[in-house]
């Protein structure tokens, strides 16, 4: 009686997942980041989109080794020429081009979102968590941005610096939704 009483109070356990169903929430972690590429505000040289919030989320729902899963197959999926970059963009000349450092980071960033989160559950340690993969996808973007401009200050400000607004609210959304969430599921994959 005991252990069908656990699996009602953590029915996502992951302790208690089949491989199954671990892989369907890899994928659905890897086509919601395609989803986010498709919410889409168009800019030189990078655009703004929701992936990065996507990241954060798969990061922190499904631990280190599937959020980075998710994000490694959502690479495969648009390096084989699916359409999940953003701007429909395909194949893996767009991981090589200006903006594939961000695409790089991805799952190095899910990895190091879902480590510190599985650390402590406050919201404050969520957020600062979140954070620390945004400035690992923002220091990789505009690494390889700074091979393309030449320069790397440059880089900074139309690679980084300049999604600060955009990513404080993000940022902001996915804190939440996962605390919330979190309380009844804190793993889902």
């Amino acid at each position: 009686m005991h252990s069908s009483t656990k699996t009602l109070a953590h029915p996502w356990s992951i302790s208690e997942q089949s491989a199954l169903i671990q892989i369907m929430w890899i994928s659905a972690f890897a086509a919601a980041t395609a989803l986010g590429a498709r919410v889409e505000i168009p800019h030189q040289p990078v655009p703004f989109t929701l992936q990065t919030m996507m990241v954060l989320l798969a990061g922190a729902f499904l631990g280190p080794r599937n959020g980075a899963m998710s994000q490694l197959l959502y690479l495969g999926a648009g390096s084989i020429g699916l359409p999940v970059f953003a701007g429909g963009a395909i194949g893996f000349a767009r991981i090589l081009g200006p903006t594939g450092g961000y695409l790089i980071a991805f799952p190095i960033a899910a990895a190091l979102v879902g480590f510190l989160i599985s650390q402590r559950r406050s919201l404050l340690w969520t957020a600062l968590s979140m954070a620390a993969g945004l400035v690992v996808i923002f220091l990789f973007g505009a690494a390889q941005l700074s091979l393309y401009v030449k320069d790397f200050p440059t880089a900074m400000s139309s690679g980084f610096l300049l999604f600060s607004w955009w990513d404080l609210l993000k940022l902001g959304a996915a804190s939440m939704i996962y605390h919330e969430v979190a309380k009844r599921w804190p793993r889902v994959g």
